[in-house]
């Protein structure tokens, strides 16, 4: 069960976890036992973040409504590394993507508003390639993000400069990859630290069903911009997104009216460690197109942030947008898993 951390008295812990306990819906963990099957479980326990930004209470940012966070402690390294999120089951179960070629699995336990309560059920498993070979084995491994559409699963892969399609749902885990997105060589060219970061399918009713959005981490300066580009069954064609302030781009995902959610990390000296999202009209991704959009939300070492990576979108039973923001902590002692819930204000 989650631990919280030590900043409440003890007659009042007892009173919030009485009262937790009446106001948690017995939340479904079928999704989760029904994907990985075969995965190996993992152990894990989690503490409650109670606020975003730290040592104040405020949950309003902006846009966005801050419904709570877990930090993951998990038992075995490989859940380290998360880069990629699905958030399935109305936000009762996940799927991520680390960057050393595993996927994981997992409940979330969550009040009725979408606060996340504790994580369980956690499997993991390595990604095969086609042959059924590992990709670690095929050094095809560094996958970075993932995004479910009607024709499947897809992840990116950032050393390769790669996208893989797998099949959906992945009942065992041992599913092999369907194949490679046939790619031009300007994107099989980019930098292999900073090449597809993001990676998200387009919405079945927009101008751009059907396509893959990817976009890549970085740039050579503020002053070039992130390369991006629509992917599609025909072809690839490129757009452009303005870049500023030393933020890399690391995920992206649309919203149920068609626009997208781009999340960015800083992580150097010069910043030490910050996240911005920025929103971006989804009618204006066109060939050829320049982008900025609005900044709707932005924390630097004040806030309950680390190596930000993974982000994902979806709707609530009460038809509420929420986004949940997913740390890497690159396997180390040093930095956390931390697991984040806001809801989207119309």
């Amino acid at each position: 069960m989650a631990r919280r951390l030590p900043n409440f008295s003890s007659c009042f812990a007892l009173v919030l976890t009485a009262f937790v306990a009446v106001w948690v819906a017995d939340t479904p963990v079928a999704l989760a036992q029904e994907i990985l099957s075969e995965g190996r479980s993992v152990k894990a326990r989690t503490k409650i973040i109670e606020t975003f930004h730290i040592g104040h209470d405020d949950t309003k940012f902006g846009a966005l409504t801050f419904l709570g966070g877990l930090e993951l402690l998990a038992s075995d390294r490989k859940i380290g590394g998360l880069s990629g999120l699905l958030s399935l089951d109305d936000g009762n179960a996940f799927l991520a993507v680390t960057d050393n070629g595993h996927w994981v699995s997992g409940a979330i336990k969550q009040t009725t508003d979408g606060k996340p309560v504790d994580i369980s059920e956690i499997r993991f498993t390595p990604l095969l390639g086609t042959d059924g070979k590992t990709l670690q084995a095929r050094w095809g491994h560094d996958t970075e993000a993932l995004t479910l559409s009607e024709s499947g699963l897809y992840v990116s892969a950032e050393t390769k400069n790669a996208i893989y399609h797998y099949p959906w749902p992945l009942i065992t885990g041992k599913e092999r990859m369907i194949g490679e997105v046939n790619l031009p060589d300007e994107i099989r060219a980019l930098p292999r630290n900073t090449g597809l970061e993001s990676l998200t399918a387009a919405p079945d009713d927009s101008a751009l069903t059907g396509k893959l959005i990817a976009i890549a981490e970085s740039s050579q300066s503020d002053a070039h911009d992130l390369s991006a580009y629509i992917v599609g069954p025909n072809g690839v064609e490129g757009f452009s997104i303005k870049r500023s302030n030393r933020f890399d781009a690391t995920d992206a995902a649309f919203l149920p009216d068609g626009g997208l959610i781009l999340m960015e990390r800083r992580f150097n000296l010069r910043d030490l460690i910050g996240l911005r999202l920025r929103r971006i009209d989804g009618a204006a991704i066109k060939p050829g197109a320049v982008l900025e959009g609005k900044v709707i939300l932005e924390a630097d070492f004040k806030y309950q942030i680390d190596n930000m990576e993974a982000l994902a979108v979806h709707q609530n039973s009460k038809g509420e947008t929420i986004l949940t923001l997913l740390s890497d902590n690159n396997r180390s002692i040093l930095q956390r898993t931390v697991f984040l819930r806001f809801r989207l204000e119309e």
